[in-house]
């Protein structure tokens, strides 16, 4: 039985969510505690109640202590049969880390999966939009062998969420390492600039006037798209991502959201800070992008290799889990102002 303590690291909902995802890779059952205990409010909030459940449908798992609140867990997987699957968070809790939970396990089913997640957030604080994992992740991880795609039937904000999305993805158990150590050229910059039911205040418009204001004033040109969505009647909400991409296969990322109080125009520029200050270090991946190849990486046979900006506690969480329980190695060198994370062969 896989052993962990929630508290270790992060002490942070990503430790439950990826050792439930290594359970049910592995077969083999999990015990966790101290569930989310560096947290404000410990224990299992919505969305992650969720993960673990969706998790438990891709695998038959039989599962005790999932209820919300919750800190301790124990999840024993079956087989992962893959198919359809329905999930619905009921809170403005995260999509994209719901779908951060379950597309490793959806790699090892035995059928393509077609995960239909409702009544979450697609746009939230403490999550990656959901066209940064559109545009950032899923293309970093094709270059790994991961065939998956993500569509928006409605977006989703704070407070009432009510957001709607698709994952579909097709298995692999034999992914590639990822080796990226070049920055190389940069190409170009583009972007999706999103609001829903706020087109009458081009709030989208602002959003991304701003960030192309603030990458010009660095030298940067960038083409972002405006969405002017009304899929949502229940919630009004905006969002930017960003993302830059080099001749030698390097994405950068960024995002921010849209919250009472907070102006369009701070919205785009707050995008556009994060990517400006990702680029002038010239990584490889950015340090959001970072974590979450970790167990990818981990997962992949050979040497997988990227260059960060800083070392976050959810890189330092990451690593900490996959070597415990897949028993891999991972190294961290400070090369000039940047981080080498590999994970040998």
């Amino acid at each position: 039985m896989i052993e962990i303590d929630g508290s270790q690291k992060s002490g942070s909902g990503t430790i439950l969510r990826l050792s439930v995802a290594l359970a049910a890779i592995t077969k083999q059952p999990l015990h966790i505690n101290n569930i989310r205990q560096n947290r404000p409010q410990p224990g299992l909030k919505h969305q992650h109640l969720e993960a673990v459940l969706t998790a438990a449908k891709l695998c038959n798992a039989k599962v005790q202590g999932a209820t919300l609140g919750s800190r301790e867990l124990w999840f024993t997987p079956k087989q992962i049969k893959g198919g359809n699957i329905e999930a619905e968070i009921e809170t403005a809790g995260s999509i994209p880390m719901l779908l951060l939970a379950t597309l490793p396990v959806c790699l090892f089913a035995d059928n393509p999966v077609h995960l239909h997640v409702a009544k979450g957030g697609t746009d939230t604080t403490h999550a990656p939009t959901i066209n940064y994992m559109r545009e950032v992740l899923l293309p970093a991880l094709k270059q790994m062998g991961v065939d998956a795609a993500i569509t928006v039937q409605k977006y989703g904000y704070y407070p009432k969420g009510m957001g709607e999305a698709t994952m579909t993805t097709k298995p692999n158990r034999a992914l590639k390492p990822i080796q990226v150590e070049i920055f190389g050229k940069l190409k170009s910059i583009k972007g999706v600039s999103v609001c829903t039911f706020l087109a009458h205040k081009q709030v989208a418009d602002r959003q991304a006037k701003a960030a192309e204001e603030q990458l010009s004033q660095k030298g940067y040109n960038a083409t972002i798209q405006i969405v002017n969505d009304q899929s949502n009647l229940f919630q009004k909400g905006s969002s930017v991502a960003l993302w830059a991409e080099t001749d030698s296969g390097v994405i950068i990322g960024a995002d921010a959201i849209g919250e009472l109080g907070k102006t369009s125009e701070a919205v785009g520029k707050e995008a556009a800070e994060k990517l400006i200050t990702e680029l002038s270090v010239e990584p490889t991946v950015d340090v959001y992008l970072a974590d979450m190849l970790i167990p990818y990486m981990a997962l992949a046979q050979g040497k997988s290799v990227f260059l960060a900006r800083t070392i976050s506690e959810h890189i330092e969480a990451n690593i900490w889990l996959m070597e415990k329980i897949l028993n891999v190695k991972f190294t961290i060198q400070k090369v000039n102002n940047l981080y080498r994370i590999e994970k040998s062969s």
